[in-house]
């Protein structure tokens, strides 16, 4: 996975030709890998929050609130 991220932000990097970029880049990757990891988990267990929650090492509740922040329904 970590390879894929690398190889990721490569192109973000080559994208942007030597400019800086515009904003907190922690948050942005965040951003960019919480709500496809949520996705996918909750596929995983077929939508199950409480095994998603496990899964993903939080709580249940904290997962509610980023499926919210993300509008995952």
């Amino acid at each position: 996975m970590a390879r894929h991220v690398r190889k990721a932000l490569k192109e973000y990097f080559k994208d942007l030709d030597g400019e800086d970029p515009c904003c907190n880049m922690y948050d942005m990757v965040m951003d960019c890998v919480e709500k496809p990891l949520i996705e996918m988990v909750l596929e995983q267990v077929g939508g199950n929050q409480t095994h998603a929650s496990a899964m993903l090492g939080i709580n249940r509740n904290t997962l509610r609130k980023k499926m919210l922040q993300h509008g995952i329904a």
